[in-house]
């Protein structure tokens, strides 16, 4: 049995321990909702901002023509997402983020509000709740929306199926958040440098419902193997597969220290330099004049303090091989290298 949005077959041993019939199990997992954990524990997955978002457009341009009360998008990892439509009238249309077992999500509940009208082409619009990136070195270029890349992708072909479903040329899409700015205060957003409101995120359209008992998950896939890659997010175990195919891959997150405490033998640790840099030296930012890691990375890539949290990072591995990689793929620090790119 394969978990769909992360790639993970999961154990028959964990499958058991559910003491769920197995048709029942299969369901829920191929759909992407829930994860299963090693002692049988069953947690609720949720949907991300840009999953809801999604929808609460694609509803708003098939409210145009029709009454909806429900709303399927695509996901980028190939999933389709399910929503139920909270309010609906011509050309507006309201979606609320569903609850999950991510005990620190604090988006969840949010509306979501899609106001949509014919046009010649497909446009989107980040409205009233929506951050807007107001520095350099994020995934969003400055003055604009804070609805990443991933996400908007997501959007648009939301908003195209609905464009098609409906026979229009187009449509341009205003999508808001009205408790936004009020839910963006109590996220790290400002730190960053996005204000007026809330990211739109999500790399696979699902948010993982994380706590102690996934850690304790994780920890077992880490213990059962001699050969590791510890890597910090999606983008990292993509990467990691293809660098290190002979090694098992586990994605810890920020959990860095903790799956390096349940590892042994052979260990790499791989991921995008915000994570594993700032790990090195979490302080490392702190009176630099960058808000970013990658916004340091990208002005001053001869930066000393880059140097520095590396070879910190490298210090708290004990031992292990420290490699960190760009979004695309390209190694830009290894221990074991003899010459750093």
């Amino acid at each position: 049995m394969i978990d769909p949005v992360n790639n993970f077959k999961i154990p028959e041993e964990w499958i058991a321990r559910t003491g769920l019939p197995r048709e029942e199990l299969e369901k829920n997992v191929a759909s992407g909702m829930i994860v299963v954990l090693s002692d049988g524990s069953v947690l609720k997955r949720g949907y991300t901002t840009g999953t809801t978002a999604s929808a609460a457009a694609k509803a708003a341009v098939l409210s145009l023509k029709k009454t909806v009360d429900s709303v399927s998008v695509p996901t980028p990892v190939g999933l389709r997402a399910y929503l139920e439509v909270s309010e609906s009238s011509p050309g507006r249309a309201v979606v609320k983020k569903i609850l999950n077992d991510h005990e620190s999500d604090i988006t969840r509940g949010l509306e979501f509000v899609g106001e949509a009208r014919e046009a010649d082409g497909i446009s989107i619009f980040g409205g009233k709740g929506i951050g807007v990136v107001k520095r350099d070195g994020l995934q969003v270029s400055k003055g604009n929306p804070a609805i990443n890349p991933k996400p908007m992708e997501q959007i648009r072909a939301a908003v195209q199926e609905a464009v098609e479903e409906l026979g229009l040329q187009g449509a341009e899409v205003t999508i808001s958040i009205p408790e936004g700015e009020r839910i963006g205060k109590e996220t790290l957003n400002s730190r960053i440098g996005v204000e007026g409101g809330i990211s739109v995120l999500g790399s696979t359209g699902f948010v993982e419902p994380w706590n102690d008992h996934l850690g304790e998950m994780k920890g077992d896939l880490i213990r059962c193997t001699d050969r590791v890659v510890l890597t910090t997010g999606r983008i990292g175990m993509r990467y990691s597969h293809m660098l290190f195919p002979e090694y098992t891959v586990v994605m810890v997150g920020s959990r860095i220290s903790e799956g390096l405490d349940n590892a042994s033998g052979d260990v790499i640790i791989c991921g995008l330099p915000g994570l594993v840099l700032k790990w090195g030296n979490p302080e490392m930012l702190e009176n630099s004049g960058y808000a970013t890691v990658v916004e340091m990375l990208e002005k001053a890539p001869e930066h000393e303090r880059l140097k520095e949290a590396f070879e910190m990072a490298v210090e708290k591995g004990k031992g292990a091989r420290i490699v960190v990689i760009d979004r695309d793929g390209s190694v830009l620090m290894d221990s074991k290298s003899e010459k750093q790119k």
